[in-house]
């Protein structure tokens, strides 16, 4: 694979399609499969596939891809219901690790910010991971190190819809850490940022999907509900508000992109996407659930698999508030004059 230079519209359709087989296949062969758990079979035809470290470099062992076609497998995964790392190894903890140079090897990994005292809350995937990549302050600088997963005191916890979300303590002296640049910290939330706003439009437009498909297949007094207008509006609804969020989750992953993660609004782009994608989960998933009635409130129907997802990951690495409050400030901060190079630059 090679990295791709345009943008989403260059990744090859046919590695879009192998994505969707390999994730179609698994949900076909494990219909019930557990959330909590990183299943070492997918995982394993994942590393076989070229996918495990789809953005590593190929010096490195990795497949040598973007972000845009990290961002078509991270989307595939969420619209066949499938739960999987892949991102928080990739492009979040190998990726930290390559950038200071350091060695990356096979072991399934994610990363976590820790505070002064050793702990972090709510990092995903760690109760399920060979290495955890952690970092924490040391008076003026960040270090790092690439932990066993057997070092450290791992509480597990769940989000929403069961996925590892763990606490995570380690005594900080025992560790040998290397510096880490505060540019590659900051990096790395706008990154953990960016994952999340992706995978919340994959759900959301997954909750279209399914939306017209039942409303239109539905009978009701003698016909579809799709034509009951009170139905169009609540489907229109959730309709633009998934494509206001993918427009901006695509412009802020372009302008991340475009830049090498340098763009001086890139923090500012993220955070409107995060706005974004968070508001268009309050609709959709009111709007959603208004329109199947109760049967989307049922184990059975799949509506709930992307409606929880949507509340769940749109609420991490920032709730709503957060990335509100971060656009509204940036707005501020570059008043009349500046507002329109924010948006733009």
């Amino acid at each position: 694979m090679t990295n791709s230079a345009g943008n989403a519209a260059d990744v090859d359709p046919g590695l879009i399609a192998l994505f969707d087989e390999v994730f179609a296949d698994y949900r076909a062969t494990h219909p019930h499969a557990d959330s909590s758990t990183r299943d070492t079979e997918l995982w394993v035809k994942a590393e076989q596939l070229g996918v495990v470290r789809l953005t590593g470099s190929e010096d490195s062992g990795g497949s040598g891809a973007g972000w845009y076609e990290a961002a078509e497998l991270i989307t595939a995964a969420v619209r066949h219901g499938v739960r999987i790392p892949l991102a928080e190894h990739d492009l979040l903890a190998c990726w930290l690790l390559e950038a200071v140079g350091a060695p990356v090897g096979d072991a399934a990994r994610t990363v976590a910010l820790l505070d002064a005292d050793g702990t972090a809350t709510a990092v995903p995937w760690a109760s399920t991971a060979e290495r955890v990549v952690v970092t924490w302050p040391d008076g003026p600088n960040q270090l790092l190190a690439d932990v066993p997963a057997t070092d450290l005191r791992i509480t597990p916890g769940t989000n929403l819809i069961g996925e590892p979300r763990d606490g995570l303590s380690v005594d900080i002296g025992s560790l040998t850490g290397t510096t880490v640049a505060a540019e590659l910290v900051e990096q790395l939330r706008v990154k953990s940022a960016l994952v999340r706003a992706i995978q919340v439009c994959a759900a959301l437009d997954s909750i279209v999907e399914l939306a017209v498909e039942h409303t239109s297949a539905r009978v009701q007094f003698g016909r579809p509900l799709s034509k009951f207008q009170a139905i169009q509006h609540l489907i229109s609804d959730i309709a633009t508000e998934a494509a206001l969020a993918r427009a901006a989750t695509e412009s802020a992953l372009m302008t991340a992109v475009d830049s090498d993660w340098s763009a001086p609004n890139l923090r500012f782009v993220v955070a409107v996407a995060r706005s974004c994608a968070g508001h268009a989960a309050s609709v959709a998933v009111r709007n959603g659930h208004q329109a199947f009635g109760a049967i989307g409130t049922t184990a059975e129907h799949r509506l709930h698999e992307y409606t929880r997802a949507a509340l769940a990951w749109r609420s991490e690495f920032g709730s709503v508030r957060h990335w509100d409050d971060e656009v509204t400030r940036a707005a501020l901060g570059a008043g009349g004059d500046g507002l329109w190079s924010l948006i733009v630059d």
